[in-house]
């Protein structure tokens, strides 16, 4: 049950969010641009690889060339199912990834917004931008990868009967919710000093409520626009899940060169 609780948590963590609309449209609404125009081009590439899923089921499942039509047609459906959700697992993470780094100013005001109406909020640091880039793109890059590695199991998964078509999208859902957060929280965390290896630790002392988080905003962006009304307010739940994490009794340390430290320092950089 208390498991349970943390999930609805998390849920609820995304409803404080998309508050946000409500007592600062204008900040959402400058947040929601970004996701516009880079969700434009990732739903059509989504299409092309829809479009080209029974291909590739094809090109995957030579072994099932001679097999009875019934049988060669249901694992060939599971085929274009998996090739499907994988595009789908892939698209969610980069679409998070190149959004976040495409809107920064924006979404950095509206981290900026909820850290100071919370209280306590870090101080602000100054840092390179060049480098600050690299480093969330070196970040994003290792998210992506971690997940593909992920998608590829879920993948191979999606040609199993039955279990494909049940389990494995239900797994998919969760671990693109877990990697959204991941992404999503980059700002608080960083602002903290926090590198990615501490983000992903700390949300995994926290996992119940990540994924409550992680997944209903993974969910929601498949509803028409929903990722573009979502999004700002995603970052701003992000932002109030991870206060929980670092300042909270569950808060994992961050590790340094040194040992654990407790403050932020001067490296600060653009979320993950």
């Amino acid at each position: 049950m208390a498991v349970i609780g943390e999930l609805f948590g998390g849920v609820g963590l995304l409803g404080q969010g998309l508050r946000l609309w409500a007592t600062s449209p204008r900040l959402m609404l400058l947040g929601a641009v970004p996701a516009l125009v880079v969700g434009a081009v990732f739903v059509a590439a989504l299409v092309g690889v829809g479009l080209a899923a029974d291909d590739v089921a094809r090109a995957v499942t030579p072994f099932a060339d001679d097999w009875p039509e019934w049988s060669r047609g249901l694992v060939r459906l599971g085929g274009g199912l998996a090739v499907a959700a994988l595009a789908v697992l892939l698209a969610v993470v980069a679409f998070t990834a190149v959004t976040l780094l495409v809107g920064d100013p924006f979404y950095e005001r509206i981290w900026r917004r909820v850290e100071q109406r919370a209280g306590d909020a870090p101080a602000d640091l100054d840092r390179g931008f060049w480098r600050g880039l690299a480093r969330s793109a070196g970040d994003s890059l290792r998210l992506l990868l971690a997940t593909a590695g992920v998608g590829v199991l879920l993948f191979v998964g999606g040609f199993v009967p039955v279990l494909g078509q049940t389990v494995v999208p239900v797994l998919g859902a969760l671990t693109g919710g877990w990697f959204l957060t991941v992404e999503l929280t980059g700002y608080a965390f960083d602002a903290r000093g926090r590198s990615l290896a501490d983000r992903r630790r700390g949300l995994a002392v926290n996992r119940a409520r990540t994924l409550g988080l992680g997944t209903a905003t993974y969910l929601l962006f498949f509803v028409p626009l929903g990722a573009v009304l979502v999004m700002p307010a995603a970052v701003a739940a992000a932002t109030l899940l991870a206060r929980e994490v670092t300042t909270g009794p569950t808060a994992a340390p961050s590790v340094g060169p040194t040992g654990p430290t407790a403050g932020p320092t001067g490296d600060y950089h653009p979320p993950a």
